[in-house]
């Protein structure tokens, strides 16, 4: 099992790949454009004067409206095609993201950057169908994996900016705006997008037989509450939710985290990232092999909470680094698996809806945690207890739940290649 998936690379085909690229990078810059914001807390506290609560509430607010953009755009998806509402996402985050930095009141960036939320959950509704559909059903992992990685490339991408550009533009204090203005670029990939990728070959399947029978196609988010995919819809929405707890204890906060300890965050944020990156990787290929779907979930989240200590309570900077790293290739590289097992527990009628609604109602379910973790601060908590508290219990949370429903690896979806 092992040999042939090294060679895996040599079976995705052109088509296979710009499919694969137009997810990547949007997610990748939906990445770039959410986590920049969390480099510039301490300037956006200081220009609006704002608790740390309210400041949670920027990351909570962003997420609660990812929910309304992920089943929208997962619902189009389905009717319409993968492609368009993956380009209208794309514009959609870049425009407010860019608007964000012209915000003259805190009330106002709130309201800007719940817009951006919307885009930034169509983009991962439609994008994962469209590349999990075009992808023989032997590398669903292995595309689900990489492709969830784009995130964290995303969050290195915004150090490395935030490192070396913003003291560049931080002379009259407007850094932070720039910062936002850069969102913008996103946008440009809409127009390769139109021109090189091909839509999903599952879903025009479908179309040519709704045709073939003279059917119409169903509204999918509807069949989401019907009998036989209610438990699906439930559970998975679980998973995703005490995932999101887990990781938005480990993400939102983590740079603030640093600055208290007066830390150069870089080297950090790289550690936590790359390990993100290798861990969404390693762990879409695991779940391929002997492990499956739930053991590799187990396996990954297991470690990530048991590392929790030496990420957040090391008393030296060479072990902190070695948490983060320990921390960003398990239990935030453990999302690798997510796109191929929520699109394996839904059918192609309501894939995009379906997966789009748990991954998006998950993240819902997690969006407070920000805004407790903040709210929590100003009533004296230690900023580490507590983010170490939602580590914990999100992540054995999640493995719990994820052994209520059924192991997906190797599930054929209707017309891809072995």
């Amino acid at each position: 099992m092992i040999e042939p998936l090294m060679r895996w690379h040599r079976d995705v085909t052109a088509d296979q790949w710009k499919a694969f690229a137009a997810a990547f990078l949007g997610w990748m810059l939906d990445g770039f454009d959410y986590t920049i914001l969390l480099l510039l807390l301490g300037d956006i506290q200081d220009t609006f004067s704002v608790s740390n609560a309210l400041l949670g509430a920027l990351g909570t607010v962003t997420q609660i409206f990812r929910v309304a953009g992920g089943i929208a755009a997962g619902t189009a998806a389905d009717r319409w095609g993968r492609k368009g509402p993956l380009m209208f996402s794309i514009l959609w985050y870049s425009l407010f993201a860019f608007f964000s930095g012209f915000s003259t009141s805190f009330r106002m960036l709130l309201a800007l950057r719940a817009l951006f939320g919307i885009g930034m959950g169509g983009v991962w509704a439609a994008g994962v169908p469209l590349t999990i559909e075009h992808w023989p059903a032997r590398l669903r992992g292995v595309a689900s994996g990489l492709l969830q990685g784009g995130y964290s490339v995303g969050f290195v991408l915004a150090a490395f900016v935030y490192q070396f550009a913003y003291p560049l533009v931080n002379e009259s204090g407007r850094g932070w705006r720039v910062m936002l203005w850069i969102g913008v670029l996103p946008a440009l990939l809409v127009v390769w997008i139109v021109s090189a990728v091909q839509e999903s070959p599952v879903w025009l399947e479908r179309q040519r037989d709704l045709r073939d029978r003279h059917q119409r196609d169903t509204l999918s988010l509807a069949r989401l509450f019907t009998r036989d995919l209610l438990p699906a819809t439930i559970q998975t929405s679980l998973v995703m939710g005490a995932y999101m707890v887990s990781y938005q204890a480990i993400t939102f906060w983590y740079p603030r985290y640093l600055e208290t300890l007066n830390h150069q965050r870089l080297p950090f944020l790289l550690a936590l990232n790359v390990g993100g990156i290798a861990g969404t990787v390693v762990w879409g290929l695991v779940s391929e092999m002997r492990l499956g779907r739930r053991g590799a979930f187990t396996l990954a989240m297991g470690v990530g909470v048991a590392a929790t200590p030496l990420y957040l309570f090391a008393t030296s900077d060479w072990l902190l680094w070695i948490g983060a790293l320990v921390i960003g290739t398990f239990a935030a590289g453990s999302l690798g698996i997510m796109p191929s097992y929520l699109s394996e527990r839904f059918p192609t009628a309501a894939r995009g809806a379906g997966a789009g609604f748990a991954y998006h109602v998950g993240t819902g379910l997690g969006a407070l945690t920000p805004y407790v973790v903040g709210a929590l601060q100003d009533r004296g908590m230690p900023l580490a207890t507590v983010m170490g508290g939602g580590i914990i219990a999100g992540g054995l949370l999640m493995i719990l739940f994820v052994w209520v429903g059924p192991e997906t690896r190797g599930v054929r979806l209707k017309s891809e290649t072995p």
